[in-house]
């Protein structure tokens, strides 16, 4: 099979493919030397490095892509050398990448003219499920084409969803990235509020984090927040992409949604100092530090 995209969550998802017995062909625009050299020297079949998406699928009747954007998915399927030309009538494409659900129809509709199926399948639990192979995955497509790509997307995730057709799996997604939204930016406050009140935020997450106020925001990044580090687990500027997907898809609907609104507004002002590559759970930054610390 072959995987486009070696990012924070691809290079993992690969190397658990690859433990899990298949044979990978791997294509990547950016860290190849690094990411390749990762996987090589993993335990399992062989890898082979491509130069381009085209050539990744040489002799695959499977590709995953786990990529940025929308403009991402669109060049590895359709840019030069890409994959959707070279791929061969029966072939399945399972996308993990988060996109807008009129890509990903839009994607589908093009691979079936040429006889080739596809699913959209999203991900959510960040690189410690990447690496777990405990992701949660959110599917949309056929049904039958989903039984089929659904060993594969076993060994990277924990649950499989199937939601509908085509692009029901970014809708869904879309969701998810509200509810992270706002439970980050709670975290963040509640950290921002205990600090100033200079409570022993260790032992208060502690307290709170099996009860009511428990999420996984609170328990996965509670500490980096305290910490003031934010190491990269999901990148604020992608976060930053998927909310945007979700205000027009609530902009389709007629809907508002201030507290996203207001966080894609922190998000803005946080990537224009630079922090657009930390993990999400930099939202902490927005709020003023503790007079009384340090």
């Amino acid at each position: 099979m072959a995987v486009v995209g070696l990012g924070a969550l691809g290079l993992p998802m690969a190397i658990n493919l690859r433990r899990a017995g298949y044979r990978l062909n791997v294509h990547t625009r950016s860290r190849l030397a690094e990411s390749s050299a990762e996987l090589v020297d993993d335990q399992g079949p062989k890898v082979t490095c491509s130069r381009s998406p085209d050539e990744a699928t040489d002799g695959c009747g499977v590709l995953l892509i786990c990529v940025s954007d929308d403009a991402a998915v669109e060049a590895v399927l359709w840019g030069e050398n890409g994959a959707g030309f070279a791929l061969k009538p029966g072939s399945l494409v399972i996308d993990c990448s988060t996109i807008a659900p009129a890509t990903a129809e839009a994607m589908a509709k093009r691979l079936a003219e040429r006889k080739v199926h596809y699913i959209d399948a999203p991900v959510t639990g960040g690189t410690e499920g990447a690496k777990a192979g405990t992701l949660t995955v959110l599917c949309g497509g056929d049904t039958v084409v989903l039984e089929q790509a659904r060993p594969l997307l076993e060994v990277i995730g924990g649950s499989i969803h199937h939601f509908g057709p085509v692009g029901s799996g970014q809708q869904v997604k879309a969701v998810n990235q509200v509810l992270v939204a706002g439970s980050y930016a709670a975290v963040a406050e509640a950290i921002a509020l205990g600090q100033h009140l200079q409570l022993p935020m260790e032992q208060v997450v502690a307290a709170l984090v099996g009860g009511a106020a428990g999420s996984w925001a609170l328990q996965h990044r509670s500490a980096a927040m305290l910490a003031d580090q934010y190491p990269l687990g999901f990148k604020l500027a992608l976060h930053h992409k998927d909310l945007k997907i979700a205000l027009e898809a609530a902009k389709e609907q007629q809907l508002e949604l201030p507290i996203t609104q207001r966080v894609l507004e922190q998000e803005s002002e946080l990537m224009q100092q630079g922090l657009g590559n930390a993990d999400v759970s930099a939202l902490r930054r927005c709020y003023p530090a503790n007079p009384n610390q340090g």
